[in-house]
């Protein structure tokens, strides 16, 4: 078993507990090879280690001459080399200029990093119109392409990824207030103003001061600090609240079987998990590339619980996966004599669980309930009665599992006479199942069901949507697209006859830990029953139609939401929306406070005006440019605010910035590798997307995926306990929208 962490340069470091295993330390001995090749080009890009051999022989040429490149220098090393009989005077030349063109080159490297780092931080391109490329631009783009070298890995990008830049306090205020206004009536706002003014000219600079400092030495000043106090530190539950889900092809099962689709879909993980050590995937690139440190604990990675705070783990290749079925824990291994199983082997010992008829003992078939429910009574019976002998083993085996695998004895899907009802059922059963049947501390739950349908669950701390969604599109098409399966609908390949069958976990769990899980699964079923989830396929109305208009497909969705939310509510609402961060060095997201005057004045309007709508699009466009590049509000305030709590201050402006309800939280999932689907002929392999549940008590959630040129999936979420929020009629003035907007192309 390995534990691995990266340092900040990018290197990756590795700490091995040999198991005396001799095909896990042949695999340890292939990862280390790989390790040290990855970090050695990893290290010296964006040059390349062949590049040294260059120098070497340019300055020994030179030097053949009779010139010296090295103004002298050369000579300078060789009077400090150790005087040797055995080395000739031309040798000790030779091993100089060796030595001279050594570090010629890595300074050459620091200056290429140096040269990109500043060339990356450049953003006016975001900034410029579409077709409208300005020569400082091109420019720019034609020195990015000269410093970035060739065929990156996946990490090779990160040395030259600029800080996240810290936004002074004023600009912070000012666009604060500037989204509070539509908010607030008259009154509210001139007190707002007061309290934002006050902080601005005192306590903000000072606590700016102490934020610089600290962004000085960090990589990212406020991702170490969102991870643990909005995620780690959170004592409520991390099903509904945190974790969020992901769904299978909307129209197509590729198989009914359930055992072969878990066997593709696991090596198909497998399959990425190697191509991410090798870091063989390609880094994603937005005319710059984005920072890809959140990949690295998607794998072998679970959220241990604590009293105060929960803390993250991370080990490196672990060779099986844990798998929960009809109450009954079992790992699977998923490699054999140093090699992966294959497909149709993983089919075969998922069967062999299925068909295992032992009965779970007491308290196991529930016990998955304590990750579920509240953290702190979670922490104290880990503490309590995993801590020791057979208990610790199997949960330790389920905490270094490669992830989670839940065997779903139930059938999901958008199918039968309901399908609009069995696709909301299936939301909601990937969004928290039984509370008892996933283990939401993992990484990830592949929960594959009883007629070959899939999806997953995931927490929230380790890394944002967008890095699983990209695990999970390749799993999809991988599945589909290149296993494949035989026509009988089982996994391709052979079988190997000396297979070691899956081993079964045992437990001993007493009567008190039983009652725990209990009262554990009461708290989760009670948030499990208030979710209304409502999904939402949108076939009408697209991309396609959208760009007619000229007009952004993001900023046109969250306009069509703050409208249908003033139709349902009669009222705006505090919006949030996820925006990524990544063009910075460890980023994750930043708020786009979506409601905005603008859109309020086109909502307000009572006929169907263009110019308005226009506005608002492009005000929300540029405030998400904004969010990208580090312009935005919300982290910068959040940061502040805690600098203060550290300080012992109190300022009645953050105190009331950071106690407003998010009525509307919504995120995007963008499609990442549009190459691995082909929607012109093959539609029928739509991905769903995936959503969340809903962040306020009043409010909603939404999550929405744009498909091709012709559809859009969205996936709404709030509480039965709030009379004011349903799902289904938000959908409806939400549809009612796309028919407002089907007018706006027509409206000069």
């Amino acid at each position: 078993m390995f534990i691995v962490t990266r340092s900040p340069a990018g290197f990756r470091n590795v700490s091995f507990v040999y198991s005396g295993d001799l095909s896990s330390f042949f695999l340890w001995c292939l990862f280390i090879l790989s390790l040290v090749q990855n970090n050695v080009i990893t290290g010296v890009y964006p040059a390349s280690p062949s590049s040294w051999l260059f120098v070497v022989i340019a300055i020994l040429a030179t030097m053949y001459t009779r010139s010296d490149p090295s103004m002298g220098l050369i000579a300078k090393i060789q009077e400090h080399l150790p005087v040797s009989d055995s080395l000739s005077i031309q040798c000790r030349t030779v091993v100089s200029a060796v030595l001279f063109s050594t570090l010629l080159w890595f300074s050459l490297i620091f200056t290429m990093r140096l040269c990109l780092k500043q060339l990356l931080s450049y953003h006016g391109w975001m900034f410029e119109q579409h077709g409208k490329v300005s020569n400082t631009t091109k420019i720019w783009a034609a020195m990015v392409r000269i410093f970035s070298g060739r065929q990156p890995l996946l990490y090779s990008y990160q040395g030259s990824l600029p800080n996240l830049p810290v936004p002074t306090v004023k600009d912070t205020v000012k666009r604060y207030l500037e989204s509070a206004r539509p908010l607030m009536s008259d009154s509210e706002y001139e007190r707002m103003t007061t309290l934002a003014k006050e902080f601005e000219s005192s306590l903000g600079n000072r606590l700016q001061w102490y934020l610089k400092l600290k962004a000085m030495w960090a990589s990212n000043y406020v991702s170490d600090w969102w991870e643990e106090y909005v995620y780690l530190r959170g004592r409520g539950p991390l099903m509904v609240n945190s974790n969020y889900y992901g769904m299978d092809f909307l129209y197509v099962t590729p198989t009914p079987i359930q055992a072969a689709r878990a066997g593709n879909t696991l090596h198909a993980c497998l399959l990425y998990r190697r191509k991410l050590n090798r870091e063989e995937i390609k880094p994603v690139i937005l005319n710059v590339p984005l920072c890809a440190a959140q990949c690295e604990r998607i794998f072998n990675t679970t959220r241990i619980p604590g009293e105060e705070t929960d803390s993250l783990i991370h080990w490196q290749d672990s060779e099986y996966v844990a798998v929960f079925h009809r109450g009954r824990y079992f790992r699977l291994w998923l490699y054999h004599a140093g090699r992966m199983l294959s497909p149709r082997e993983i089919e075969q010992q998922i069967q062999r669980i299925m068909d295992d008829p032992s009965p779970p003992v007491p308290g196991e078939a529930k016990l998955a309930a304590l990750t579920a429910g509240d953290r702190i009574p979670w922490a104290q019976a880990r503490k309590e009665f995993f801590s020791s002998g057979v208990n610790k083993r199997s949960l330790d085996c389920i905490e270094k599992a490669a992830f989670f695998v839940a065997l779903d004895d139930d059938e999901q899907g958008m199918r039968g006479d309901d399908p609009a009802g069995n696709l909301d059922r299936y939301a909601k059963s990937l969004l928290h199942g039984k509370c008892y049947d996933r283990w939401f501390d993992k990484s990830f739950t592949v929960v594959v069901y009883k007629n070959g349908k899939n999806g997953l669950n995931a927490e929230h701390s380790w890394a944002d949507a967008p890095i699983m969604a990209h695990v999970w599109e390749y799993v999809m098409t991988t599945d589909s697209f290149q296993l494949g399966y035989t026509e009988e609908g089982h996994c391709k390949g052979d079988v190997a006859s000396s297979l070691p069958p899956p081993t079964r976990l045992t437990w001993d769990i007493p009567a008190e830990c039983q009652e725990r899980i209990e009262r554990s699964l009461a708290v989760a079923q009670a948030l499990a029953d208030d979710v209304d989830f409502h999904v939402l396929p949108i076939q009408e109305f697209g991309k396609g139609a959208i760009k007619k208009c000229k007009i952004s497909p993001d900023a046109f969705i969250q306009i069509g939401l703050q409208l249908a939310y003033y139709r349902n509510r009669g009222t705006f609402s505090l919006t949030y929306e996820a925006s990524m961060t990544r063009l910075f060095r460890e980023g994750r997201t930043e708020t786009v406070r979506s409601c905005t005057s603008e859109s309020c004045a086109f909502i307000r309007s009572k006929e169907v005006c263009r110019r308005l709508f226009r506005t608002a699009a492009e005000k929300h466009q540029h405030l998400y440019k904004m969010a990208m590049t580090g312009g935005g509000i919300d982290r910068h305030l959040f940061c502040l605010y805690l600098v203060s709590k550290y300080l012992g201050e109190e300022s009645p402006f953050l105190k009331e910035v950071l106690s407003e309800t998010w009525n509307l939280s919504t995120s995007q999932t963008p499609l990442q590798q549009v190459e691995l689907f082909d929607f012109v002929n093959h539609p029928e392999y739509t991905t769903c997307g995936g959503g969340f549940g809903p962040v306020a008590d009043d409010g909603y959630g939404v999550s929405y995926i744009i498909i091709g040129e012709n559809m859009i999936n969205l996936h709404i979420s709030c509480k039965h306990s709030c009379p004011q929020t349903v799902s289904t009629f938000f959908h409806y003035h939400l549809s009612d929208f796309c028919f407002l907007a089907n007018a706006l192309a027509c409206v000069s």
